[in-house]
């Protein structure tokens, strides 16, 4: 029997403002897809799905717009953002340079709290996780947000948290058509191995070629539709 995934909270916490809250529910189905590229964002459907005011999805919406997620026309609305093939090779030239920044940081600055997330998380992979795609992709988010939360540095993570979820919305876009993720799942174990190893070079090697590979399997499945 796999091992469950931690699943990527979409809930309410009491802990977080309204706006917030809404923010990160909204970005969750952009994200995800389930608010399609090109798609009108309904204010008034999002009131009453999330059961949240009109002051704090606005906010959001104006956070999310700051972000590339979605675009104010005047006088016609708000939309989501489209996705095209050139947004990747752009978003893969940031997120090379950061993410292995990050995980070098990752291995330097390992705290008890984040080695336990990581053994965690490494023990996830070794047992096999489930096999749907949609279930290891949200293992990918939870691995590479917590090296960005392991690397101490609140800018840097807000920064790869932004072009992060601008590369999910180009992985969700492929995922149920013919893309393995089994090389991603060896990748994040040894980069996850190099980070509890305290290994730098390693742990910045590692997350280099895995982004790289991204942007490689990507491409294959977006030239080719």
């Amino acid at each position: 029997m796999a091992t469950p995934v931690m699943a990527l909270v979409e809930t309410a916490d009491p802990a977080r403002s309204q706006s917030e809250e809404a923010y990160l529910r909204i970005r969750e189905r952009i994200v995800s897809l389930d608010m399609r590229p090109g798609s009108v964002v309904n204010e008034g459907r999002l009131r009453e799905e999330l059961k949240i005011g009109r002051t704090p999805i606005r906010e959001a919406l104006q956070r999310l717009a700051r972000e590339n997620l979605v675009r104010s026309i005047p006088h016609r609305g708000t939309f989501v953002t489209d996705v095209n093939i050139t947004d990747l090779a752009r978003i893969t030239e940031v997120r090379v340079v950061l993410e292995a920044h990050a995980a070098r940081l990752a291995a330097e600055r390992l705290s008890g709290a984040d080695r336990k997330c990581f053994t965690d998380l490494l023990q996830v992979l070794e047992h096999g996780p489930s096999v749907d795609q949609r279930e290891l992709m949200r293992l990918d988010q939870q691995i590479h947000r917590q090296i960005y939360i392991a690397a101490r540095n609140p800018f840097l993570e807000s920064t790869l948290e932004r072009y992060f979820n601008l590369s999910l919305r180009l992985w969700y876009l492929v995922l149920d058509r013919d893309v393995s993720l089994r090389e991603a799942l060896e990748e994040h174990m040894e980069l996850l191995r190099a980070i509890l190893a305290g290994d730098q070079d390693r742990a910045e090697q590692s997350m280099r070629r895995h982004v790289t590979g991204f942007e490689r399997e990507i491409r294959k499945v977006l030239v080719e539709r």
